[in-house]
């Protein structure tokens, strides 16, 4: 029985012939002229370079198949290097977007602090402005100059930001936050 297919094996087997340099530089012209071959140009080429019809049709196959190959692997090196590209810049940004969050809470706690300590201004303000408010000649508006004065401290100590601005309307100073 093993005689049986080892003779079937041997039968199988038969040697490819290979294109001559000739031949398959011919074909590779011809296939950048129109990489479709009809059949009018099969038969010639076959009979120009002595294969069979078949063998230059699946010559034909065989190279639209490796031209597509070698697409494709191009595709895909293009695709990776772009991809390679944007997780690169993806970790740049997110390394931006960690600073930007320490630095938006380092700027939080600041203006906590802030706020705390003008709070402890207007606690003081307004102390020294609740007893000396009903008496005419008080030595809390004597030493600042004015009453518009003390409004624009009053004022100032809620100004959070420190970007406040004071305008006029009708001839009355007050607090107006400006917009940047």
């Amino acid at each position: 029985m093993d005689y049986y297919f080892q003779s079937k094996k041997n039968e199988l087997k038969f040697h490819k012939k290979r294109l001559t340099q000739d031949q398959a530089s011919l074909l590779e012209s011809s296939f950048n002229i129109n990489n479709k071959l009809d059949p009018n140009r099969k038969s010639q080429l076959a009979q120009e370079l002595g294969l069979p019809p078949r063998k230059v049709a699946i010559w034909y196959q065989n190279k639209r198949a490796r031209r597509k190959n070698e697409s494709l692997e191009v595709d895909h090196k293009t695709l990776q290097l772009r991809l390679e590209n944007l997780l690169a810049d993806n970790e740049r940004l997110q390394s931006e977007v960690d600073r930007l969050k320490k630095e938006l809470h380092k700027a939080e706690e600041m203006l906590l602090l802030s706020m705390n300590n003008k709070n402890t201004h207007y606690s003081s303000l307004s102390s020294q402005l609740s007893s000396p408010c009903d008496e005419v000649g008080s030595s809390t508006l004597a030493h600042h100059g004015s009453k518009n004065h003390l409004e624009k401290e009053f004022f100032a100590c809620f100004d959070i930001r420190g970007e406040g601005q004071f305008a006029t309307t009708n001839d009355q100073e007050f607090f107006s936050p400006s917009l940047s």
